[in-house]
């Protein structure tokens, strides 16, 4: 994280990135620690969620493109879990996208809006929404109660 840190903005994009994959990276704490040295909180805000977005994408593209198998494997997903995971999508529709922040089912979700082809419109308009919100929270909470 330390080496993220250092990196300012740049190493807040690669957190945000990656905290979008399967990785356990927290861009929140990176979000933290710049917000806490006076960056700017706009700027912060973007990036992260610019970052994560494209983090994002990158499940989507899997889901779109690769096999059931690769995506059961990836996600460490039994044919059970996978199956639930669809059933969950399906039930609650496009707009769970907005979640897919919320850690354990965020990447799930990205992934299966691939497998499930909703359109790459809807798709970046829902996980955006969810996950600039979710950086002008956390942001404001740590300008604000810090």
């Amino acid at each position: 994280m330390g080496k993220l840190i250092e990196l300012g903005v740049v190493g807040l994009f690669i957190s945000a990135f990656l905290a979008a994959t399967i990785l356990p990276v927290s861009s929140e704490i990176i979000l933290t620690t710049l917000l806490l040295n006076g960056l700017s909180p706009v700027t912060l805000v973007l990036v992260a969620t610019v970052g994560n977005v494209a983090g994002s994408l990158v499940n989507y593209a899997l889901g779109y493109w690769a096999s059931l198998g690769v995506i059961k494997k990836w996600l460490r997903m039994s044919e059970s879990e996978f199956v639930r995971a669809e059933q969950r999508f399906t039930k609650y529709g496009m707009i769970s996208l907005c979640f897919a922040w919320v850690p354990i089912i965020g990447d799930p979700l990205t992934v299966m809006a691939g497998v499930l082809r909703i359109p790459l419109l809807w798709f970046l308009v829902l996980v955006t929404t969810g996950k600039l919100l979710r950086y002008i929270v956390v942001s404001y909470m740590v300008l604000h109660f810090s």
